[in-house]
């Protein structure tokens, strides 16, 4: 069983198979939002490859679909997070950050606990003497550790982006195993949950003293994460939902999440 598929899975087992139902699915073009019958709103990274523009009857059956997603039940739209299309899966990934957002309101957090306005980064507890990889391209992060830490790598698949210099810390997707092994703290963006790869980046870093998901989409229900070697979740908690819907809607990033929602990390107990 993968990753997405233990958090399904959790997810039944926290909510005893409740049935929430989809009230508004708002697919913009940073992050995707979707609010549950109970209020509860979760968020995912909108992927923006050209392949996935909806431009012929082909691209078309493997978009989401579009003027019948609300109404479903969450189950029945969180299967999506399995499904080989990345806009289905960007769905389904906010479906289930909502549905975890619900859980943490009946459950709290088994196995660890939740720290407001932490930042992924101070939680992580970064040392001096630290290897630390970036997978995802942090600037904030960037900034702060690349003068901080032993050595410094970011993995990302457009090197265009990197300002001179920071092109010494690049490194390509293809050297993501071997550059992750030899870390001692990864910390992985959650749009890796949309965007796929997220089992082999965590095997990968096995051997990490620390691994992270953050970003506004790794605010997941943390449990079967805790169980795959992830010790901290730097994600948010949507405090106005249609604030967030509003925002994701006129093309809003995470910086302009903060009228809508609390940064949070859910660290796990050791």
């Amino acid at each position: 069983m993968n990753t997405v598929e233990s958090w399904i899975q959790a997810m039944r087992e926290a909510l005893d198979n409740a049935a929430p139902v989809v009230s508004e699915v708002r697919i913009g073009v940073f992050y995707t939002a979707v609010q549950l019958d109970s209020g509860q709103v979760g968020v995912a990274f909108t992927p923006r490859d050209v392949h996935d523009t909806v431009c012929c009857p082909q691209s078309a059956a493997a978009a989401p679909q579009a003027g019948r997603l609300a109404g479903h039940t969450a189950w029945s739209l969180a299967d999506e997070a399995l499904n080989a299309a990345p806009l289905r899966r960007t769905v389904g990934v906010a479906v289930l950050n909502a549905l975890s957002a619900l859980a943490m309101e009946h459950c709290g957090v088994p196995g660890g606990h939740v720290e407001v306005g932490v930042d992924a980064l101070e939680a992580a507890g970064v040392q001096a003497t630290d290897r630390v990889t970036l997978v995802g391209a942090f600037v904030p992060f960037i900034k702060t550790l690349k003068h901080t830490v032993e050595t410094l790598w970011v993995i990302d698949k457009h090197r265009e982006a990197f300002k001179a210099d920071e092109l010494p810390f690049w490194r390509p997707p293809k050297e993501a195993s071997e550059v992750l092994a030899a870390s001692s703290v990864v910390i992985i963006t959650g749009s890796a949950l949309v965007e796929g790869g997220i089992d082999m980046l965590l095997d990968a870093a096995a051997q990490a003293r620390r691994v992270v998901l953050a970003g506004p989409t790794a605010s997941p229900w943390a449990p079967p994460f805790f169980a795959r070697g992830v010790s901290v979740l730097g994600g948010i908690r949507v405090t106005d939902g249609p604030r967030m819907l509003q925002c994701v809607s006129e093309g809003g990033s995470g910086y302009m999440f903060r009228d809508a929602a609390e940064k949070i990390c859910v660290l796990q107990d050791v």
